[in-house]
Formats: structure tokens, C-alpha cells, sequence
């Protein structure tokens, strides 16, 4: 080869190391420190006292920032987006906040009533809806903007044959971007349809004084407790034409009804080989019903006044939280002997829990002790604490891909 075509490869062959050269600039280099991060083990955690919550990393037991100035988070809760990214707390002041897990800060934040109680994200994650207790009814935002796209009143005519309106109560997100929710006065349940070109509300009669919810995993049944009468109003979403039955009916029959110190939650209820767990209004019982056609199969002797009932992710343990004055324990039941294996102390002022994902942990909120206690669910043993400000609810983003919550 002559010193003209040797000169002409040298140079072609360079022209393909600077471009390769410049391809690979194009990839960062793994070895060098990144900020980047996902969300999958990430989580919030209410500080009620300052308005502010905590961002956590679960892997690590690590409090990553706080995010100040939510309002009233007296009585707060959280939902996700899909992407897991961004939280919306619901204050009890009506404030809708939307934060930024990644960069810790507030992106959004409105006040849409004088007293709000909770709220949802709808199925395809298009619509964030609160419900508020004044005034009482329901108010849907676009998730990405938090403008408001529908204000439902929760109207009803009362005893003295007047238009009033009601606190709304027990929201969840339900199949076919619809939201359910219970009137607490009106004594009814309600259905918003967000599918269609228009907001769509179907009224349903329900039992005395509807006071929270649940839907169950499948989005199949809504199940509101009654604060008015022993037992629960279950509307079937597969079957919506039935109506509201009533399941459960009389379950304190015949004893002593105590004061209700705290009201239970029935979010995040526990389901174990065709069983459901539920707490009792003003017993120290769970409940244990039979799915199929959902009779009382036992009652499970307690400690207190049940105010969580959660079954680990597996179902093989149910673990219950309590009202006041006995708030300072976390009793564990195993779901087949339905004897109590347990009594954790996390701390005073038991007020939340929360297993990981695939529930190897769980994390206990303690108010009073100012701290969260993560436990190993497989040897009930502390593994690590966290220090808060009066700790109440823990949402990880999990949440974002589970029905209901």
C-alpha cells in the first residue's frame, strides 16, 4: 500500500474512533456519583403537630428531608401518582397539597374547603378527589394542575324536610375511574362516575350514620361501618342494582356497648383465606366473617378498641392498634388459631402502621414517643427507629399501584 492510501485508512480510522468516541460520551459514566434515584422504596411520614412530613427511604431506614408548611395535618393521608413521583396530602384544614418526593419541596398547593377528611386518585391516575366535611361534599382537581374539574354537594333532605348537606366520608377510587364514598348524615352512599364527558352520581340508601370505608382488593364490594347501629352497609359494584345490604347485623347484640374513644379505620382491613377482619365500634373485638356470604364466624377477644386491623401482605398475621387510654400497643393474631402471638410496645400513642411492600417490615408510628419503630414481621423484633414530630400516618409509594388506597 503507498503512503497516499495509508494516510487516507489512518484517517478514516480516525474518523471512526471520534465518532465512537463521541457515542460513548453520550452514556454517563457508571462509575462516577449520581444523584438519580427511583421512588419504589420511598415513603412520607405525617408530622401532625408542624405541618410537615417526612421523606423516608424504607430500604435504608433513612429520613431523606422534610417538607414544611401543609397546614392542618391533624387528621392527614396520602395518595400517589402512577409514576410514584408526587404525593398528595389531604389536610384537615382542606388544604391539597402536591409534593415532590425527588426534590422534596411543594409543587402545588390549594385550600378547597374549611374542613376536609381524606381522599383518592382515580384509576388512571387523571383525578384527585377530597372529601370534606365543610362543606360537606366532594371535590375532584386534575392531578397534574390541582384546577378543579368537579364539585359534587352532598345534599339530602334531613328530618324536618329541609335541604342540607352532609359530611362525606370514606372515599376510595373504584374500578372504571369511578370514586365511592358515604354520607354521614344522609345515611346514603354514593358513586361518582369520572368516565364519561360529565360527572355521573348514582344515590344509594345505606345503613345509620356511615362513619368510613373500605372497598375490598378486587374493587368488587364498598363496605361502610356504621357508627348508628351494629354493623356494615356493603354495596356490590358488580351488582350495583341490588342496592345496599346490610352484613353483620347485630354483632353486639346483647352486651354492654362502651365509649367510643377514637373512631376504628377500616382502610387497609385484613383479608386471610376467605375471612374478613374488622374492628368492632365500641368492643374489644375483631370481627371474623366469612366471605361467601359474609356471616359472623367469630369474634376475637382484644385488648381495647380496635382502631386498625391489617393483615401483612402474606395474610398469615393480623395486626391491631388501639383507642385511648389503651394506645400504647400493637397486638399480632395469627389468621389460623386466631390467638393473639404478640403484644408489641412501639411507644405511646400508637396511631399508624405500615408494612413494605412485600411486607417484610412493618412501621409503627408512636405520637407521643416522638419516634417510628420498623419491625421484622417474621421475628416480631424491633430492627430500627426513626425519630419524628408527632408521628401519625405512614403512606410508602406503594400505594401508587394498589386499589383502594
Amino acid at each position: 500500500m503507498d503512503l497516499k492510501h495509508r494516510s487516507a485508512g489512518r484517517l478514516v480510522l480516525a474518523l471512526l474512533f471520534a465518532i465512537l468516541l463521541s457515542g460513548c460520551q453520550a452514556f454517563p459514566d457508571a462509575s462516577a456519583p449520581s444523584d438519580l434515584m427511583g421512588t419504589g422504596d420511598l415513603g412520607l411520614i405525617v408530622e401532625r403537630a408542624t405541618g410537615s412530613v417526612l421523606v423516608i427511604n424504607t430500604s435504608h431506614h433513612e429520613v431523606l428531608g422534610r417538607i414544611s408548611g401543609l397546614g392542618d395535618l391533624s387528621h392527614a393521608s396520602v395518595v400517589y401518582s402512577r409514576d410514584a413521583r408526587y404525593g398528595f396530602v389531604f389536610g384537615r384544614d382542606g388544604g391539597l397539597t402536591r409534593v415532590d418526593l425527588l426534590t422534596r419541596s411543594i409543587v402545588d398547593r390549594v385550600i378547597q374547603s374549611g374542613n376536609s377528611i381524606g381522599g383518592a386518585i382515580s384509576q388512571d391516575g387523571r383525578y384527585v378527589a377530597v372529601s370534606n366535611y365543610e362543606p360537606g361534599g366532594v371535590k375532584v382537581f386534575d392531578s397534574e394542575t390541582l384546577e378543579l374539574v368537579a364539585d359534587v354537594p352532598a345534599t339530602y333532605t334531613n328530618e324536618k324536610g329541609e335541604t342540607a348537606r352532609s359530611k362525606t366520608v370514606g372515599l376510595v377510587d373504584a374500578p372504571g375511574n369511578r370514586f365511592v364514598f358515604s354520607l354521614f348524615e344522609a345515611n346514603e352512599i354514593w358513586t361518582l362516575d369520572m368516565a364519561g364527558d360529565s360527572p355521573e352520581v348514582t344515590r344509594y340508601e345505606a345503613g345509620a350514620a356511615p362513619y368510613d370505608a373500605l372497598i375490598t382488593p378486587d374493587g368488587r364490594y364498598y363496605i361502610a361501618g356504621l357508627f348508628g347501629e351494629d354493623g356494615l352497609s356493603m354495596l356490590d359494584l358488580w351488582n350495583p342494582e341490588a342496592g345496599v345490604t346490610e352484613i353483620l347485623s347485630g354483632y353486639g347484640r346483647g352486651e354492654q356497648k362502651l365509649p367510643v374513644y377514637k373512631m376504628p379505620h377500616l382502610e387497609g382491613w385484613a383479608i386471610a383465606d376467605g375471612r374478613a377482619f374488622v374492628p368492632a365500634v365500641g368492643h374489644h373485638q375483631v370481627l371474623m366473617a366469612d366471605m361467601n356470604d359474609w356471616s359472623l364466624i367469630e369474634r376475637i377477644p382484644v385488648q381495647g378498641q380496635p382502631v386498625f386491623v391489617m393483615a401483612s401482605p402474606d395474610n398469615r398475621r393480623i395486626w391491631v392498634s388501639f383507642a385511648h387510654p389503651e394506645n400504647d400497643v400493637v397486638q399480632v393474631i395469627d389468621t389460623r388459631t386466631r390467638e393473639i402471638v404478640r403484644t408489641l410496645e412501639p411507644g405511646e400513642a400508637v396511631l399508624h402502621m405500615e408494612f413494605t411492600p412485600r411486607g417484610e417490615e412493618v412501621w409503627v408510628s408512636a405520637r407521643d414517643s416522638n419516634r417510628i419503630t420498623v419491625y421484622d414481621t417474621r421475628t416480631l423484633e424491633p430492627v430500627a427507629q426513626l425519630s419524628a414530630e408527632k408521628p401519625s400516618g405512614i403512606f410508602f409509594t406503594s400505594r401508587a399501584h394498589v386499589l383502594g388506597l
